[in-house]
């Protein structure tokens, strides 16, 4: 942040006041906007000046929006989408030709692989996968055609911590993108830019909003990138309602305190669930027993909301335990205030094959919760009775 603390821009970053001096930002829900006369039309569809068109391009509700990611992230420029996938789609088709190449993390969102395998190879745009523990053979997979190194961190639905400073100085060996996907972090957790990032897309669905009220997402990052963005985005349509722009705004300013009591109920429900016998084992990033904790240290200011533990038992068990739960929330949302519980193989992650779900760390045991804002103890309370 250059003057205020992120705390402070979270909720002091807004867009000029109207003549009627609101103190919260209103909503402006508008299809369009008006202009003066005939010169004024002709130079602000030519972009000569910088005002609203249309609200398909841009909106004072989305800008807000836009303006408090961007400073909390440390990015110069973004735009703003209907949903989280729309706004990873909008991203690779803005930026990426036919014939260009992605490497990428093989432990992302099952959507996200569905994209790369299944939509883009329409294009023939391809994609090599790497191990999150394998992280010494990326540069391997970088060929002429390679634009692009992606990944998440932490990944989902397995909680891994990816060294993003190692790919950042491997993008810039190899003059290509690094583009993050911080949704489970957020910015007030972590800030991919500030390890050599180039654009940083979010879900804004989860812990942005928080409340699981409204969908959206976000790409932020370089200016110079975020104009072919944009202007992809305006020509196709992918842009977030001012509604859902006026509600994600004002979550980001309850983000900080949110996320503090989200991290640190789940360290508590992570501790739990290390001590009881039907758990083989926990993945939560602060854990002392996790593989990457010094990594996730270095990278986030806390560990997240999000536990992934195996149960013993495999599939059936995970099922079991899923009927058993009485309190939290079956859902494949996560990032609510509600603690959610799900088992990705049979839900979020059914349509990888089973050798792709192993490859990212989702065995038939592995059970996702994204821990809410009740009491610790209710949590764990009913993750105890489900248990056994």
């Amino acid at each position: 942040m250059n003057e205020n603390q992120f705390e402070t821009e979270a909720i002091r970053t807004q867009i000029e006041r109207s003549q009627f001096l609101e103190h919260s930002n209103p909503l402006y829900l508008t299809s369009s906007y008006v202009f003066e006369d005939a010169e004024d039309m002709r130079a602000s569809f030519a972009d000569e000046k910088k005002r609203n068109v249309y609200s398909r391009y841009s909106n004072p509700n989305t800008t807000e929006f836009i303006e408090k990611v961007c400073k909390m992230e440390g990015a110069e420029s973004g735009y703003a989408f209907a949903s989280g996938m729309s706004a990873v789609f909008s991203t690779f088709a803005a930026l990426l030709d036919s014939g260009d190449h992605i490497v990428s993390l093989q432990n992302i969102f099952g959507s996200t692989q569905v994209l790369f395998n299944s939509v883009l190879p329409k294009w023939n745009i391809s994609t090599d996968y790497f191990n999150i523990h394998e992280l010494e053979k990326v540069e391997s997979l970088i060929n002429a055609n390679t634009k692009v190194i992606y990944a998440e961190s932490p990944t989902n639905p397995a909680v891994d911590i990816l060294d993003i400073e190692f790919l950042g100085d491997i993008a810039r060996k190899h003059d290509i993108l690094l583009i993050i996907d911080n949704c489970f972090a957020t910015p007030y957790l972590q800030q991919p830019i500030k390890f050599g990032a180039d654009l940083v897309i979010h879900s804004a669905t989860k812990l942005m909003d928080g409340q699981g009220r409204v969908l959206g997402g976000v790409t932020v990052g370089r200016s110079d990138l975020v104009e072919k963005i944009t202007f992809f985005a305006r020509n196709s349509g992918p842009a977030l309602s001012p509604f859902n722009a006026w509600v994600l705004s004002k979550s980001l300013e309850t983000l900080p305190v949110r996320v503090d009591k989200h991290c640190e109920n789940a360290m508590e429900v992570a501790k739990f669930l290390e001590t009881h016998k039907n758990v083989a084992f926990v993945k939560y990033p602060f854990l002392k027993s996790h593989p990457q904790q010094k990594l996730a240290i270095k990278q986030m200011r806390l560990g997240g909301n999000i536990v992934a533990f195996e149960i013993k038992g495999g599939i059936e068990a995970g099922r079991k335990f899923l009927d058993a739960i009485k309190l939290c929330t079956l859902s494949a949302n996560l990032g609510d205030t509600r603690t959610i519980v799900t088992h990705p193989s049979s839900t979020t992650h059914a349509k990888l094959s089973q050798d792709d779900r192993l490859k990212t760390g989702i065995t038939d045991g592995l059970i996702r919760v994204s821990v809410g804002l009740e009491h610790k103890e209710d949590i764990i309370n009913d993750l105890r009775q489900a248990l056994g």
